[in-house]
């Protein structure tokens, strides 16, 4: 199993327009045979910083994931959607693996 850590710089008046991107790739990355770990948002501390987990069972299923979404009508969707708000200004993306007892 892969687990992808992205983590966001985002606009903090914008932080709506951001849960609503998070909300749309949450069951996409299901509908390609991921598992989503979540979302998270500013609570406390930083205001424009937000984290996604989210795992394949390999690099390979989710290089495939990778090139799905770039045809997808409702990945598309959401890459237009954070484009036209603008709510991310960057993303870090770093794999790691789970440790199980």
């Amino acid at each position: 199993m892969i687990t992808c850590y992205l983590r966001y710089v985002i606009d903090p008046y914008k932080i709506a327009d951001f849960e609503a991107y998070a909300k749309m790739w949450i069951p996409l990355v299901n509908k390609f045979g991921g598992i989503h770990h979540g979302y998270f948002l500013p609570h406390e501390g930083a205001n424009n910083l937000g984290y996604a987990l989210f795992s394949f069972p390999s690099l390979a299923r989710y290089e495939e994931y990778r090139e799905k979404i770039k045809t997808d009508t409702d990945c598309i969707e959401a890459f237009k959607h954070a484009e036209e708000t603008r709510c991310i200004l960057s993303i870090e993306r770093s794999f790691v693996r789970p440790v199980f007892e």
